[in-house]
């Protein structure tokens, strides 16, 4: 058995419950999105590209670093998150422009209320946070998720 669905198999025995399913659906891509967004306020040059926006090089470097980590474990997913990445950093740009200085708040108000219904939804589960055994299940969360969307659509990972 490969390792991503090695490491898929453990992070899906502390999500079994619908709940508990449901809320991570919400809040990992959120939570994935507020890192990022953290990310791009630490004082860095900027690349910039015409229709896409800015992102900070700090931005860039964290998003090589995860991409590497995927690449790891799949090359199609680590494709697929790429473009999720890029696309959570255009996104990331238009707050950064349209709410300034107080991004930071937008980031931890969402990074704060995301991991609580995180913990919410792990107490209904019954079970920790894979997490808390291993941080790699902090990466491992997102394309989980991601998983899920490649099986419905019959796209090999």
């Amino acid at each position: 058995m490969r390792k991503v669905d090695l490491l898929f198999a453990e992070y899906s025995k502390s999500h079994r419950n619908a709940t508990n399913k449901f809320i991570h659906w919400i809040c990992v891509p959120l939570i994935f999105w507020t890192i990022l967004g953290f990310a791009s306020l630490i004082p860095s040059p900027h690349f910039c590209a015409s229709y896409f926006g800015c992102a900070s090089i700090i931005s860039i470097i964290a998003i090589i670093l995860i991409t590497l980590f995927y690449i790891r474990l799949s090359f199609r997913i680590a494709i697929v998150m790429i473009v999720i990445m890029l696309m959570m950093e255009h996104f990331i740009y238009l707050t950064n422009i349209n709410v300034g200085r107080q991004s930071r708040m937008v980031y931890l108000s969402v990074f704060i209320i995301t991991w609580i219904f995180q913990f919410i939804g792990h107490k209904i589960e019954g079970k920790k946070p894979s997490f808390l055994k291993d941080l790699q299940f902090l990466l491992i969360g997102p394309i989980w998720l991601l998983g899920f969307i490649l099986k419905k659509t019959g796209i090999k990972y």
